[in-house]
């Protein structure tokens, strides 16, 4: 079969590739099978209704339109990490003898996205197939990706189908490597760690707040500095882990979130991991320093009490021991704590006798904070400073309060809701908006 003759594009997972290895198949023995008839008619008919099932269920978990059946096979290209589309992830084109083995597998490819179906649907008496080559999505299909990724892989399918040559077709999918990258880092912005029987793995995050930095107000000094980090760490200049700090609600989760969204498609990407993971961050690190992405390891809420020894972890990682850290992984965590971890006065004034060098004890724990080379503060902002938030986000959300009474009930919603904060002011928008729609 012609998928068995795949060079450098072959191993597919076994969920990804039963589509092709059924319809290849067909291909090559679905005729004959129907002019036999009887059970191997029967088996070609449930093998083509199995893969339209799984056609139909790949269009509505991936949000597919179009030609399911090229749509199926452009994801498979622009998931299936290999010599060849790794090389190509973010810088395009390559030379070398790679290129001769890709092409060998872009010219089969080209051979199954221009089949023609008719005979064969005619032979086994099953018309309704034509529904995959020609499908509408409802408006709530697509899960996996967000909408521009999948409109992107949508119209790949379709610049494929139109090549006139294998070299064309080649060209059309490094070109969607260069703009996009490949894989799950390629196609996805956020990552989480887990960990199962079979080691650590980064799994995408599928849904991830759009928010991005102008709809942040406020903190814009200390948006400044984050910028500026991360501006030079996506240019491949020298740059800082950091910290942000400061009061709860002021925005610093949101303005990392932000930050993902600004940069991806620089190549930024960002993984989340909690603090019971540490242990897992050499391996977490060993899978993406050789990629052509930026990391940005994520820690949210960062603090330790003086017994959690998870902080350990984390320093040697930042300080690194004889392997160089990666330029492609930075650490950028976020905290209430200004030295993340807990300390006692007993560690000050030396009144816990048990420890006979205190001091050390105390340059311990603030050597992790140490080891971020930017540190943010985010503090609470004023009553005057949270009105102007509220105003803010009241005229971006089409709230027509007036002014002064806006001010107003903004401040009696604090006095019933924690403080002055960017996140109760968006809380007390939230309930103004909610009021509007009862």
């Amino acid at each position: 079969m012609l998928n068995h003759e795949l060079i450098v594009y072959r191993a597919f997972e076994p969920e990804e590739g039963q589509i092709l290895e059924d319809i290849a198949f067909l291909m090559e023995r679905g005729e004959a099978m129907a002019q036999e008839g009887g059970e191997a008619r029967g088996k070609a008919r449930d093998l083509l209704h199995r893969s339209v099932n799984s056609l139909l269920e790949l269009a509505g978990t991936n949000g597919f339109y179009g030609n399911l059946w090229h749509c199926y096979l452009a994801n498979l290209l622009v998931n299936h990490e290999n010599s060849y589309s790794r090389a190509c992830e973010i810088r395009g084109a390559v030379e070398g003898t790679v290129n001769e083995a890709a092409l060998h597998d872009i010219a089969i490819f080209k051979q199954l996205y221009d089949y023609d179906f008719g005979p064969l649907t005619a032979a086994l008496d099953m018309p309704f197939f034509g529904m995959v080559l020609s499908y509408e999505p409802c408006p709530e299909a697509g899960r996996i990706y967000n909408t521009r990724i999948r409109d992107r892989i949508c119209a790949l399918a379709r610049q494929m189908s139109g090549a006139r040559t294998a070299q064309e077709m080649k060209d059309e999918l490094t070109g969607f490597y260069r703009e996009y990258g490949v894989g799950k880092f390629g196609l996805h912005k956020a990552f989480r760690v887990a960990r199962d029987e079979h080691g650590v793995h980064i799994v995408p995050i599928l849904n991830i707040r759009h928010v991005h930095m102008d709809d942040l107000v406020g903190y814009e000094l200390a948006k400044e500095k984050l910028i500026e980090n991360t501006e030079a760490f996506v240019a491949g200049k020298p740059a800082n882990n950091c910290l942000l700090y400061g009061d709860a609600g002021t925005g610093k989760s949101s303005s990392i979130k932000a930050i993902t969204n600004e940069y991806y498609d620089r190549g930024l990407r960002i993984i989340e991991v909690y603090k019971h993971q540490f242990q897992d961050l050499n391996e977490v690190i060993a899978q993406i320093k050789s990629r052509n992405y930026r990391f940005i390891i994520y820690m949210d809420d960062l603090s330790f009490e003086d017994f959690e020894i998870e902080y350990k972890y984390l320093k040697a990682v930042i300080e690194g021991g004889l392997e160089k850290k990666p330029e492609n992984v930075l650490i950028y965590a976020t905290s209430n704590r200004r030295h993340l971890i807990r300390e006692s006065f007993h560690d000050r004034d030396g009144t816990d006798f048990s420890e006979k060098h205190g001091g050390d004890t105390v340059q311990e724990k603030l050597s992790l904070a140490s080891r971020f080379g930017v540190s943010i503060y985010f503090g609470a902002p004023s009553m005057e400073e949270y009105q102007q938030i509220v105003e803010k986000l009241a005229q971006r959300n089409g709230i027509e309060t007036a002014g002064e009474e806006l001010r107003q009930e903004a401040v009696r919603w604090e006095m019933r809701h924690g403080g002055f904060s960017g996140r109760t002011a968006q809380q007390f928008i939230d309930h103004l908006l909610g009021k509007e729609q009862q």
